[in-house]
């Protein structure tokens, strides 16, 4: 059954309003990055060691290493060392359990102790400035750990 130049016509117009139509609603739902958000860690100061609780990260020579335990090195590495916050006005801290992090920075010799709030994305700094992290960066800044007996 052939169809008519009119109604091949037809369908080239719905499917592009169809294609218009799903490509707003994707870019409206998805989580984009805040207009004020900045790198934590810049080519002049680069993460050289993060350690997360109990677990730890490292630069290597040309590459990261990891405590043996973590799953998702390559991933966990490139979130830290690339991750973006936004600075927030000072606030009380939330009641979700907060995380220890030793940041060392390359080329400075005291290590930083932050605080992280995974849960609400949350970062105090040692001077007690608060930082948010995207929604979108959150899910990569925790390491998935080895949960084999041993």
């Amino acid at each position: 059954m052939a169809l008519s130049r009119k109604k091949w016509n037809n369908i080239i117009i719905f499917a592009s309003v169809a294609m218009v139509a799903i490509l707003t609603f994707l870019d409206r739902e998805t989580p984009s990055l805040p207009d004020d958000a900045q790198p934590l860690f810049d080519k002049a100061a680069p993460l050289h060691q993060l350690q997360y609780d109990d677990v730890w990260l490292s630069q290597g020579g040309f590459s990261w290493q990891c405590a043996p335990q973590i799953l998702n090195c390559s991933q966990w590495s490139d979130a830290w060392s690339t991750i973006l916050v936004s600075p927030i006005n000072k606030l009380i801290p939330p009641e979700s359990p907060p995380h220890e992090l030793v940041i060392q920075i390359t080329n400075i010799a005291t290590p930083q102790v932050w605080i992280i709030y995974p849960e609400e994305g949350l970062l105090k700094s040692p001077a007690g400035n608060w930082y948010q992290i995207p929604p979108s960066l959150r899910g990569a800044l925790v390491p998935i750990i080895n949960a084999s007996p041993k």
